[in-house]
């Protein structure tokens, strides 16, 4: 009997299909039967530290520019240079201010001088007019004219003082104490009103800027509102950029009156204390607190997987059937995710999520959660504590 060549093809093509089945099959039942690890959740209380990059700054920081126009003539202070509040710091030409110095004086004394003539002229005439001799009228103009001679007085006096006041300008003097930043104009430089001469810090203190999202700027507000003590507040670190940790501790102060638009966040500032100068306008570091989270529940991230921005867990029952749960994690916590929930004695699958699905049995080999957080962290680490 001839046989078909496409029943052939036919055959050998069931029969693979059948073989490969078997295969998968028997790959499943050897899953099965394999053990998988799970562990047990309880509720715990954590100490989690959140950092944030911080924009530091001196607590004053002002630009120092000349009022009057002139040449450099002296500099008194160098880079660097820790100055007091009125130290003279730079010296500009005052020639000319001190010629108009004495043109405004010398149009001052004229005026007193025409001033005393009309008060003069005004008590002469006055008297002529008591024994009538001359007609009241000689008196008004005369006192008109005293007026005129005393406003001339204050308009010698004002001119004066400000020639005064432009001659004391080119003597350039510190705001407060602190310290100088680059001089950019050398002896001999002209500047003017413009010019920036240099910039004085003032960094006895120093404030931290730090920015954050409107859902922990709500956290806090609220706790703020109901009166509850955040200690955190008050105990807030520096992390330098060489990674060490500033030694003094920092207070907030303050928050931004508003939501910046691009980034829909808004800044906090924390004050330092400064007393050995080693901070200084503009350095670069962040900003790192403890928060304080009660009641929640620390979940391996081998543990999890996620799909299209959710978070999911297998959760085991007591008959030993694995089921996908999707939680909210709160935070990233070393090598966990922190979330609030979960239920006291949830048992999930701790490791071989791969070979897990959904409505799967499986045979579980429970790993002690103390175990894992062991594998974690140290022995002497006193962030976690359970209840």
């Amino acid at each position: 009997m001839k046989v078909n060549t496409f029943q052939v093809f036919t055959v050998l093509f069931v029969c693979a299909g059948l073989f490969q089945s078997c295969d998968e099959t028997q790959r499943a039942s050897v899953f099965r039967s394999a053990a998988t690890p799970i562990t047990v959740l309880q509720p715990t209380s954590i100490d989690v530290p959140q950092s944030y990059v911080a924009d530091v700054q001196a607590i004053q920081f002002v630009e120092v520019k000349p009022k009057v126009e002139g040449f450099v003539q002296q500099i008194l202070v160098d880079e660097g240079q820790k100055v007091s509040k009125g130290q003279a710091l730079f010296r500009l030409s005052s020639e000319e201010y001190a010629e108009q110095v004495k043109e405004a004086e010398a149009n001052f004394k004229q005026a007193e001088a025409g001033y005393q003539m009309a008060e003069y002229e005004s008590e002469r005439i006055g008297r002529m007019v008591e024994k009538n001799i001359i007609a009241k009228i000689r008196l008004d103009q005369a006192n008109t004219e005293k007026e005129v001679a005393r406003m001339k007085v204050e308009q010698a006096k004002a001119q004066l003082q400000r020639a005064q006041t432009n001659y004391a300008y080119t003597t350039v003097t510190s705001p407060f104490d602190g310290y100088i930043d680059r001089i950019p104009y050398k002896v001999g430089s002209l500047v003017t009103p413009a010019s920036l001469l240099t910039t004085v810090s003032d960094v006895s203190e120093v404030f931290a800027y730090y920015r954050v999202n409107e859902s922990e700027y709500l956290k806090y507000k609220r706790a703020q509102l109901q009166g509850e003590k955040q200690p955190e507040m008050n105990n807030i670190e520096l992390l330098l950029s060489d990674g060490t940790v500033y030694r003094h501790k920092g207070k907030l102060e303050t928050v931004e009156g508003d939501f910046e638009r691009g980034t829909g966040s808004i800044a906090f500032r924390v004050r330092f204390p400064n007393p050995e100068g080693l901070l200084k306008h503009g350095v670069t570091g962040k900003i790192r607190m403890q928060t304080h989270m009660d009641n929640v529940y620390l979940v391996p991230q081998k543990s999890t997987f996620e799909i299209q921005d959710f978070t999911y867990v297998y959760v085991v029952d007591s008959v030993g059937v694995a089921k996908v749960r999707s939680f909210q994690p709160l935070e990233r916590y070393q090598q966990f995710y922190v979330t609030q929930d979960l239920e006291p004695g949830t048992v999930i699958v701790y490791e071989g999520i791969q070979s897990v699905k959904d409505g799967m049995s499986i045979k579980p080999d429970t790993v002690s959660f103390r175990q894992i957080l062991r594998e974690a962290y140290s022995a002497t680490d006193s962030t976690v504590r359970h209840e």
